[in-house]
């Protein structure tokens, strides 16, 4: 939805990747449907949240990805910000009700106890929260959601920073078709991250033996995610982040780890993101 975080994420990424094109975003209300749209329209380019520091990992998203046949071709760190926001004329005196996301309702709770008269109401997202109180001139209500999405809506802001934990940031994937890829990310030898996707036998010793392949190619890993695979007891799927100097020598550490693995998948080699915005 237009003033959502992943709505921000894609502006500030393309914004900064790519400043002399024009960016229209496409919402999509599941992650699924837009795996689905992608799919039929190759031509796009799909921005998707894999990661939280205090929510963790988004695992059904990494198994969409597994499955699709998009490819990663960049990454973006946002930090998640929220505020109070409400209808023009009004003060934090007036509100009876806060509507947002289950999520952003929950990291904002130290500020919430400070008003115990206020109701706190789940809806469906933080930017769609405040674009309905803007379109049903909703009195009495405020939207925790992004300084991007009050502003969009015509919101006043009441209070900046409420979120809990200030560290709270996102870890969004930039997503393409294979075939346009390349347009889309610096050439192999700038290339210093990439994630990939594997089984392991059940077998003693299985992993690590892959992990001390990793190391002596100089491979760093930054996030190992393991996910159980349905259907094939104690058998798992593991997810891993790697980061590295050398992309020749990243190629040598897959070609040495491949006897050792099965259902092999390269998700995405790319630039990582080293700013926090």
């Amino acid at each position: 939805m237009a003033g959502c975080y992943h709505d921000a994420a894609a502006r500030q990424y393309f914004q900064s990747h790519f400043p002399d094109d024009e960016i229209e975003t496409l919402p999509c209300d599941t992650f699924r449907l837009m795996f689905d749209r992608l799919d039929i329209d190759p031509s796009l380019i799909g921005i998707m949240a894999i990661e939280n520091t205090i929510a963790g990992a988004l695992l059904q998203n990494h198994e969409l990805l597994r499955r699709s046949n998009l490819t990663i071709v960049g990454e973006h760190k946002m930090r998640i910000s929220h505020v109070l926001a409400t209808l023009p004329g009004q003060s934090i005196r007036d509100i009876t009700e806060v509507n947002s996301h289950p999520m952003a309702l929950m990291q904002c709770e130290q500020f919430m106890h400070r008003y115990p008269h206020i109701k706190m109401t789940e809806t469906f997202d933080t930017a769609g929260s405040a674009r309905a109180i803007a379109e049903k001139k909703l009195t009495g209500h405020a939207a925790i959601c992004g300084s991007y999405a009050a502003n969009l809506y015509g919101l006043d802001i009441l209070a900046e920073g409420i979120e809990t934990n200030k560290r709270n940031f996102t870890r969004f994937l930039i997503l393409a078709d294979p075939m346009s890829a390349s347009s889309l990310k610096p050439k192999d030898e700038s290339l210093d991250k990439a994630s990939i996707a594997f089984t392991l036998p059940h077998t003693q010793g299985a992993l690590s033996k892959v992990l001390t392949i990793l190391s002596f190619y100089d491979m760093n890993l930054s996030k190992i995610q393991s996910m159980p695979i349905i259907g094939r007891e104690w058998e798992y799927r593991f997810y891993i982040d790697l980061t590295f100097d050398s992309f020749a020598r990243y190629l040598k550490a897959i070609d040495a780890v491949r006897p050792l693995i099965t259902d092999f998948k390269t998700l995405g080699e790319y630039k990582q993101c080293t700013n926090e915005i």
